[in-house]
C-alpha cells in the first residue's frame, strides 16, 4: 500500500529565491511567484501547510505588459466614504507603488485565508537590484 506523506509546518525547508522582473512579462512572473510562495514546486507540497520559499523580486518596475494596459488599466480604491473613489492607472501604480501592485496580483493567486496571508508575507519586492536579503540567498532565478 501507497501511502502520500504529508508534511509538518517544522519538517518544511524553505529556500529564498531572487527573481530579477527586468524584461520580463508581468502576469507570467505573478504565476511563478505564486507557485514558489505557495510550495506547488516541492514534491513534499501539502494543501494544508505553508511550504513554500521566500520570494525576493528585484527590477520590480521594469516588467513588461502586453496591449495599452499601462494607459488603460485602472485600480480603484474607496475608503468607505461616500465620494471617496480614487483611482490609478498601472502606470501609475508602477511607478508610485510597484510593492503594493505586485501584492494585489499575488494575493488574488493565493487562498483566501490565514495561510495566503502567511504566504503573502514571505514575498519582498524591491525597485532596484540592489536587496538587504543576501545573506540569505539560496538560489537565483533567470529565465
Amino acid at each position: 500500500m501507497n501511502l502520500t506523506k504529508m508534511v509538518k509546518k517544522e519538517q518544511v525547508n524553505r529556500e529564498w529565491v531572487v527573481l530579477d522582473a527586468e524584461g520580463q512579462t508581468f502576469g507570467r512572473l505573478i504565476t511563478q511567484i505564486a507557485i514558489l510562495l505557495r510550495g506547488k514546486h516541492k514534491s513534499c507540497y501539502t494543501p494544508h501547510v505553508d511550504c513554500g520559499d521566500f520570494v525576493v523580486v528585484v527590477n520590480a518596475t521594469k516588467v513588461k505588459f502586453s496591449g495599452a494596459k499601462r494607459e488603460d488599466k485602472f485600480y480603484f480604491t474607496h475608503s468607505g466614504y461616500f465620494g471617496s473613489t480614487k483611482s490609478k492607472t498601472l502606470d501609475e501604480m508602477i511607478q508610485k507603488h510597484p510593492e503594493k501592485l505586485y501584492h494585489l496580483a499575488v494575493r488574488g493567486m493565493l487562498p483566501k485565508t490565514k495561510l495566503g496571508r502567511a504566504m503573502l508575507k514571505k514575498m519582498k519586492v524591491y525597485v532596484s537590484s540592489t536587496h538587504p536579503h543576501t545573506a540569505q540567498i539560496n538560489k537565483q532565478v533567470n529565465k
